[in-house]
């Protein structure tokens, strides 16, 4: 027990300042959009990259390489956890994913519902209903970090395994939703990849170079299918093999190695270099009409609204229907808070934004803004709920004792 603990405060450490560092990177994209170097930043984003291998040719600017190929990495990443998680985790049985798993189907559910009404009647609009239905687990935690031993550790948990059910929502909602035209030819070259990584899992290879070589050629063939490229992370975490054994006999789990390997990477470098070439939001162009046109409005009131009402509404008819339990020493008004701030969605939201809208500025920013926005505000209300709430002395009691 004392070490499972120990390994998730590691984690929730690593996440929170991840989360800090992502403040500071989105503060300083804002400054260079919007001063005399903004022309400078937008060169940035815009460099020309292109990588030839005899008639194969990936030809990108660089705001593309970051969203399709570092973040297939961050995806690879999130993979590795839920396959973790679902094989010997917090969500290996039904008692343990009950509550985190309802509440996530609200946190999307609910969202979705608030984008939709305001935007049900515009066909491209309609594209970002799943804008609002992402959390940041980095932003979330990092604000849990900040709030101590106020939070118990079971509500840091209950959010850990919410944000990773999101997360794997989000997987299943781009591949489902936010897919071009498919090329036949890419998709069997993937096909093909994915079958031999099943055959090396089932083999018994632990050789992390097979992996990664095969996990490239899975990119580039899912990359050039119209399937997003991001889903080639996840395919290839599932078919690392959790659990085997090297030549000696002795037990070794390269997913759980690789897991820990690009932790830090993504964390310090994926993220916050996503968060900065995605966040550079052009404040002057943005009018307050168009703050309140029916995308900005739909994404800021789903995050913030739509987030809330979703997962807190979820867990306590899920509570009250006795299909789950309040986290130990926590209150209804912890977990409300806890609720809350699930409506940070930054990073993830922006991600699919750029998916939903191919990065176009149709909107003028003021649908990146809006993400900002909400996210700004679910932080600082659910802060100020989890600040100014109480726990009971049973609760702090039972929170010391498990630490």
């Amino acid at each position: 027990m004392e070490l499972t603990v120990k390994i998730i405060e590691s984690f929730i450490k690593n996440e929170s300042s991840a989360g800090v560092l992502l403040i500071v990177v989105i503060i300083v994209a804002l400054l260079l959009q919007n001063s005399g170097l903004s022309s400078l930043y937008m060169g940035f984003l815009h460099t020309p990259v292109e990588i030839r291998f005899g008639a194969l040719e990936i030809a990108k600017p660089l705001l593309l390489w970051v969203n399709d190929g570092l973040m297939a990495i961050f995806f690879l990443l999130i993979g590795l956890e839920v396959k973790r998680e679902i094989m010997e985790g917090h969500l290996s049985s039904m008692q343990q994913i009950a509550l985190p798993g309802i509440a996530a189907i609200g946190g999307m559910v609910v969202p979705a519902l608030v984008f939709i009404a305001f935007n049900q009647s515009e066909s491209f609009a309609m594209k970002g209903w799943a804008i609002p239905t992402a959390t940041d687990i980095a932003f979330a935690l990092g604000i849990l970090s900040l709030l101590g031993k106020r939070v118990p550790l079971s509500l840091k948990i209950f959010l850990m395994a919410l944000a990773i059910i999101d997360d794997l929502g989000a997987i299943v909602i781009i591949a489902l939703f936010y897919t071009s035209e498919l090329s036949t030819v890419s998709i069997m070259v993937a096909s093909a990849s994915l079958v031999l990584l099943f055959i090396m899992n089932r083999m018994g290879v632990i050789r992390k170079t097979a992996y990664i070589l095969v996990g490239v050629i899975l990119w580039v063939s899912v990359l050039k299918s119209g399937v997003h490229a991001t889903l080639a992370g996840v395919a290839l975490a599932f078919m690392i093999p959790l659990n085997s054994k090297d030549k000696k006999g002795n037990k070794i789990s390269l997913a759980k190695e690789m897991e820990h390997g690009l932790h830090y990477w993504v964390a310090f470098m994926i993220l916050p270099l996503f968060a900065f070439v995605n966040a550079g939001v052009d404040l002057k162009g943005i009018s307050m009409d168009e703050m309140m046109g029916s995308v900005p409005l739909g994404i800021m009131l789903g995050l913030f609204l739509g987030k809330q009402l979703g997962v807190f509404g979820f867990s306590w008819i899920a509570i009250k229907m006795g299909w789950a339990k309040l986290p130990k020493a926590s209150s209804w008004m912890q977990l409300y808070g806890v609720a809350v701030l699930t409506g940070i969605g930054f990073t993830m939201s922006l991600f699919v934004d750029s998916l939903a809208y191919n990065d176009t500025e149709i909107y003028h920013y003021a649908d990146k803004l809006a993400i900002l926005l909400g996210s700004f505000l679910s932080a600082i209300l659910g802060y100020i709920i989890l600040r100014t709430t109480k726990s009971s002395k049973k609760s702090s009691k039972i929170n010391t004792k498990e630490r």
